[in-house]
Parts: structure tokens; sequence; C-alpha cells
């Protein structure tokens, strides 16, 4: 008796565990993330907790709110183009991370001054962001009219 009632506790812990496991069907959103403004970082300091990202319309600095990393040379997509909260996918670490935009559309020296400001151990640790070659020549980003 004992060893069957020890066998069917056995069979239904097992049964309990297999069922339980199932794979989980994750919906993938890339194709949405891919389709939205990209930008390069160009600037990571993680001590501070700023990090510069350069898109067709100028540099952006944006605050990491999530502890995530964003490394210098990271592929972001979202949404650069208004100061708030966000998420942005980073497609070299393909994680969702979420960041504050402080400032965007910014000139390379605009861009420098700010990250002075907001992270000004960033000269003294020898970090320095990055100058692409198109850096002074951004197009200008369109402003939509809003009806009344």
């Amino acid at each position: 008796m004992k060893k069957i009632f020890t066998y069917s506790i056995v069979a239904a812990l097992l049964a309990v565990l297999f069922t339980s496991c199932a794979k989980e069907k994750i919906y993938d959103n890339r194709p949405n993330w891919l389709s939205q403004e990209r930008g390069d970082v160009v600037y990571s300091n993680n001590l501070c907790g700023y990090y510069a990202v350069e898109t067709n319309y100028g540099y952006t600095i944006i605050q990491n709110l999530d502890g995530l990393r964003t490394y210098k040379g990271d592929v972001l997509y979202g949404n650069f183009g208004g100061i708030g909260s966000r998420d942005f996918y980073n497609r070299t670490a393909d994680v969702v991370t979420s960041g504050n935009v402080m400032q965007y559309d910014l000139t390379y020296n605009e861009a420098l001054d700010a990250l002075d400001y907001y992270c000004p151990t960033g000269n003294a640790n020898g970090f320095r962001m990055t100058q692409s070659a198109t850096s002074q020549s951004k197009i200008e980003r369109p402003i939509t009219m809003v009806k009344q």
C-alpha cells in the first residue's frame, strides 16, 4: 500500500511538472521597432546614467531609466523627436530599454555642452563623444501643424 501511495504521489508531481512547462509564445515586435527612427549611440557613461544618440536630425541626450547598460556603438530604434520618457529598442543587445529624452535635435557642439551639464564627470574621466562624418549636415525635422 505504501508503494502504491508513493508512486501515485511521484506520478502526480511529475504530471504537474511536465504540464506546467510549456514554451511561451513571445510576440515579436521587431518590425514595428525597425520602422521607427534609427540612432547610433556615440557617447555612453553609465556612471552618471546619460548617453548621446546621433540621428539624421541631430544629437539626442537620453537619461537611462531602467538600469540596462547602453554602450557606445549600439544601434537604437524609437522616437527621438520629443522630450519625455519612452522606450527604445536596442538592436545590438536585442532588448527594449527605457529612457528619458532630455534634449533632442542638437548640433555637435550643443550636444557636448549638454553632456557637460548633465554628466560633468565625462571630461574628467577622458570620455568624449565621437563625431561622425555627417555631424555637421543634419536635416531639419519636419514640424506638423496642429489644427484647432
